[in-house]
């Protein structure tokens, strides 16, 4: 070796030593797998898909389950969720004729027949071949009261990116030179029919480190955006920030917000032209307005004067006595460390509060009468889960919604002044009848109990080789709970395989405590609830390792990617969804800024460090042997990015490990945009999962 020679690799060993000493870990050789359109990268993902598709569309099981899952989705037995909106019920659908789908309404009467009949107000497929878009219809948001104007989203793919145009719903038509905002991560709100309260990319500066609205403007109509007047902003390291009216029977309120952080933010009411901060927890969820009540749920005890209001409690005060000086907040709902509220939502006069008792679902009904709250428990059915579909803010009618893991989804109405009658009910899509759903408890590492159910055959033998998917989630105080999937039940359920829904810390099974016991340096629980689960399922000899497989998508996708990582002796199949996995870069990447009151700032050193402990793509190991990993993303993603799930098969790739991965082209979170996209990943997951677990 000559002395340049020498002298240059000194030279890059002590560049590569600067890089280590920087950034605390040697350079990333997949970074180019970021470059979401790049021609390398989506070569890179072309190559896979041929791979993946190669191998699981020749199962056996494959096409059967394609075409079950289709039928299913496209089936006209389908429950049209109503959306009440003025006197008409709006709903979005697609089958089999109209894979983009169609917007439409109907009117209460109609959809009380057995057929109602429909006007379509907007023909998403039409729309595309009019317009040469691959427009995926992302929902509108109507003008109070009458609800004859809409602000249409259509997103390129099915990002979260949108382009926002004004629609007539009478003329059934986009209002010529009408509002229009382009693509953008926008929030848009109407003050009145000739204003509305913008937040959107105004150019630089105007948006945060998230990519989320960082200034709100007040646009006239007739006039250019750029002449919208600033009423409120943010900081760029915020989350977001906004304005919107909420429109009541008794008052319009303006309300602008900052949200800090995922879980912290200001809210500020507007009198008078000027913003008024409200003097409520920065933790806190303000929940809008009913009866001229001003409603907060508490994430945390509130000491207010003698009075403490308790962690999950929901509460509120009037709001003409709270701009006078008043603090005397009234408790609605206390929830004890087992029960959460869930959802709220008003009627004309009545707010309806859903809420978990052990992870099942209680209604109440609160009635405001000279100032104090009266409850009743709503008659709905029991055992299961309940949820509300939508409410009339002009009369007391609303639509409830339940089901079960074996009780196929029913829609209920309750009449403005009616009893509750069952308006729809999905068939039967799977036989149920010898199967049965039973809930258990996991003992966590801490000494923590976690719930769990299990869907299992009635004569399954505990002899550990039953076929089980074990799904979770674990983040953000989101529950999962108790629900009908026809696709899962038919291709699945019904073909002898178990099926266990964790309710691990991290979720919002039991409140706000629930969720921050698995915050940030503690984030390790929620993966330490999980294994637990898997080891109970074990420990009873419903499965064993050779035949457990885990799913989750998103947060859940980073909840799998760590399981196998850190346990791949407990499993033997992996889905892995739409994940976060590169913990490193994630508060670089699209949204991921967002998430660090979840996770943590990687750019700290000392959160870097508890987060690097579980870091999937920082923790897999050439020296170990993992279960043939299947990921599952998408390159419309604008949420989570596709690098994620790219960069981490890459690796393991690298380091020889055997895997299968998937890219749909558009989709964007969901990762599917149509019907025969979501019955395509179906069958995917569900023949490589019988391909690893199924018995052999």
């Amino acid at each position: 070796m000559n002395r340049h020679t020498a002298g240059l690799i000194s030279a890059i060993l002590l560049l590569s030593q600067a890089h280590v000493l920087l950034s605390g870990e040697p350079a990333d050789p997949y970074r180019w797998l970021e470059e979401v359109r790049g021609e390398k990268a989506l070569q890179w993902v072309t190559a896979r898909n041929e791979a993946t598709l190669a191998v699981l569309k020749a199962r056996p099981e494959f096409q059967a389950t394609y075409d079950k899952a289709l039928e299913i989705l496209n089936s006209d037995v389908r429950i049209p969720y109503p959306q009440i909106r003025g006197d008409y019920l709006y709903n979005f659908w697609q089958d089999e004729k109209n894979e983009r789908g169609l917007w439409r309404r109907t009117t209460p009467e109609e959809y009380a027949k057995p057929s109602p009949k429909w006007e379509v107000l907007l023909d998403i497929d039409q729309l595309c071949r009019e317009e040469g878009e691959q427009w995926v219809f992302k929902g509108a948001r109507g003008l109070y009261p009458d609800y004859n104007l809409f602000l249409v989203n259509l997103s390129r793919g099915g990002g979260d990116a949108v382009v926002v145009r004004e629609f007539d719903a009478h003329a059934k038509q986009f209002v010529k030179e009408g509002f229009y905002l382009p693509e953008a991560k926008s929030s848009v709100s109407w003050k009145d029919r000739d204003s509305l309260y913008v937040g959107t990319d105004f150019g630089p500066g105007t948006l945060t480190d998230s990519g989320y609205p960082r200034v709100a403007k007040l646009w006239k109509r007739g006039t250019p955006l750029a002449s919208a007047e600033t009423v409120f902003e943010g900081e760029v390291k915020d989350v977001a920030a906004g304005c919107a009216t909420i429109h009541t029977p008794e008052r319009a309120y303006d309300v602008a917000s900052r949200s800090m952080t995922f879980y912290t933010s200001h809210t500020y009411v507007i009198e008078n032209g000027k913003p008024l901060k409200l003097e409520i927890p920065d933790d806190a969820d303000f929940g809008g307005f009913f009866k001229n009540q001003l409603l907060v749920r508490l994430k945390s005890d509130w000491k207010l004067g003698q009075e403490t209001y308790r962690q999950g409690a929901l509460i509120s005060i009037d709001y003409d006595k709270y701009l006078t000086g008043d603090r005397s907040f009234s408790i609605i709902a206390e929830p004890n460390e087992r029960s959460n509220v869930i959802s709220f939502a008003g009627t004309r006069n009545v707010l309806l509060v859903l809420m978990l008792n052990n992870v099942r679902s209680e209604l109440f009904a609160y009635r405001l009468n000279d100032g104090r709250w009266t409850k009743q428990r709503v008659d709905a059915p029991r055992l299961g889960t309940l949820g509300l579909v939508s409410t009339d803010e002009r009369s007391d009618q609303y639509y409830l919604s339940y089901q079960g893991f074996l009780t196929p989804t029913s829609l209920y109405h309750v009449p403005d002044g009616g009893a509750m009658y069952q308006a729809r009910t999905l068939p039967h899509f799977f036989d149920a009848n010898g199967l049965t759903a039973e809930q258990f408890e996991a003992t966590s590492r801490d000494g923590t109990r976690v719930p769990y159910f299990v869907v299992r055959p009635k004569k399954m033998k505990l002899d550990g080789t039953n076929p089980t998917l074990l799904y979770g989630y674990g983040g953000f105080e989101i529950e999962l709970l108790p629900s009908y999937s026809a696709t899962t039940g038919a291709c699945w359920l019904e073909k002898g395989g178990v099926y266990v829904l964790a309710n691990i810390r991290g979720g919002g099974e039991f409140g706000p405590a629930w969720h921050q016991a698995a915050l940030k340096e503690n984030r390790q629980r929620a993966y330490d609830d999980f294994a637990a689960v898997a080891e109970d399922l074990i420990r009873r000899k419903i499965t064993s390792p050779k035949h457990l497989g885990i799913m989750g998508g998103s947060n859940g996708g980073l909840l799998v990617g760590v399981a196998f990582t850190q346990r791949p002796d407990l499993y033997n199949g992996v889905v892995c969804l739409v994940p976060l996995l590169d913990m490193r870069r994630y508060n670089k990447l699209l949204a991921g800024a967002s998430w660090m009151a979840e996770y943590g700032d990687p750019d700290i050193p000392e959160q870097w460090g508890y987060i690097s402990q579980y870091s999937p793509y920082h923790n897999v190991r050439a020296d170990r042997t993992y279960p043939q990993v299947f990921f599952y993303t998408s390159t419309a993603d604008d949420r989570v990015h596709p690098g994620h799930a790219r960069k981490m098969a890459a690796r393991m790739e690298a380091m020889g490990h055997k895997l299968y991965y998937y890219e749909n082209t558009e989709g964007g979170h969901a990762a599917a945009a149509t019907n025969k996209q979501q019955a395509l990943r179906t069958a995917l997951s569900f023949s490589y999962l019988w391909m690893q677990l199924g018995l052999r």
